[in-house]
């Protein structure tokens, strides 16, 4: 019997990805703020596993490193690329039959609102260039169209995911939600998927990605975004967001362990309030990475993050200027478990 394992985040990881800002991304007006946030992501990664750098320009991105640049860990591929987002045009691991295998899904810009023929590719051209390892398989899953921070996984057969997105018509526009299911399943060898109908964020491209709104911490324990002001516009959406996950139960049958992160307070540029998120932390080996928006609720959101992951250290991360391309900290990375490179 064929057996598929998507493997949570938590598993011990090979790299984390980064698809580096420069000129010709929409960075362009703030990469002077926006570089310095890389830099220390990168530096965070590698010293606890390598960082995959995907560019078109290496010698700038080294430049830009310093000293970081020469660490053994850094490992850089040169390409031409749009955008940053490396979670959601990265490739999705799993293990098929013990095979380690990258899935290539086709990402359209998040259902077609922005440019991605270059980053569309960067995951075959990886493969291409010899990145992965030698007995790790790449499967083109064209024409399924699947982004890495609209699923989150328990690594024991649940799907988190929104229906908001999955379910947007410029995605996989023919299919309804129990074929999306059936396909899903298929995929990742999920027993089972829970849907959240609702939950969003004021200036998210993405609609509704859940690693914008909850995440699985183990595979009992799910924080989420809480906001507890009736004034504030995501005040119902997120109340029946919560109601929903106390409905849901684990795989034995009990409720969720959850755990609510404070709602971020409004970060608004250019008179448009963007979607600042605790929830988009990054799991890697031995931390959590973190973003921060220079706020008041910082050391809160850290203090309840590490009663999620107590044997983990717990890493802020500046995101205040990365905020203003409407993604965070999650958003900017995808891990590789072990093995793969």
């Amino acid at each position: 019997m064929n057996q598929t394992v998507f493997p949570a985040e938590w598993h011990p990881q090979s790299a984390i990805q980064l698809t580096w800002p420069h000129e010709g991304t929409d960075w362009a007006p703030t990469l002077d703020e926006v570089i310095p946030c890389f830099v220390a992501i990168a530096g965070e990664v590698m010293k606890r596993e390598k960082v995959l750098i995907v560019c078109p320009d290496e010698a700038g991105v080294r430049r830009q490193l310093g000293a970081l640049a020469n660490d053994s860990r850094i490992c850089f591929r040169e390409m031409e690329t749009n955008d940053t987002w490396a979670r959601d045009h990265g490739g999705i691991t799993v293990f098929a039959d013990g095979v380690p295998t990258v899935y290539d899904f086709v990402f359209n810009g998040w259902g077609m609102k922005f440019a991605a023929h270059h980053d569309n590719l960067i995951t075959r051209r990886l493969f291409r260039s010899g990145t992965f390892a030698s007995d790790v398989e790449v499967v083109n899953m064209q024409p399924f169209v699947l982004e890495g921070g609209s699923i989150e996984s328990d690594g024991q057969g649940t799907l988190l995911a929104t229906v908001e997105c999955l379910g947007s018509v410029n995605r996989n526009e023919y299919l309804n939600q129990p074929q999306l299911e059936y396909h899903l399943k298929d995929f990742f060898g999920a027993e089972r998927i829970l849907w959240l109908k609702n939950g969003y964020l004021a200036g998210d491209d993405t609609d509704s990605h859940i690693d914008t709104l909850a995440r699985f911490c183990d595979e009992n324990t799910i924080a989420y975004v809480q906001c507890t002001d009736p004034a504030d516009e995501h005040f119902f959406e997120l109340q029946a967001m919560q109601a929903e996950l106390q409905a849901f139960r684990t795989l034995s049958g009990y409720a969720y362990r959850l755990i609510p992160l404070p709602m971020a307070e409004p970060v608004v540029w250019n008179g448009e309030r963007l979607p600042a998120t605790y929830a988009n932390f990054s799991i890697i080996n031995g931390a959590v990475l973190m973003p921060c928006y220079r706020s008041r609720l910082d050391e809160t959101a850290r203090a309840i993050l590490q009663k999620a992951f107590p044997d983990r250290e717990i890493v802020g991360i500046d995101c205040l200027p990365l905020i203003k391309q409407h993604g965070s900290l999650h958003c900017v990375t995808m891990q590789y478990p072990a093995g793969i490179l």
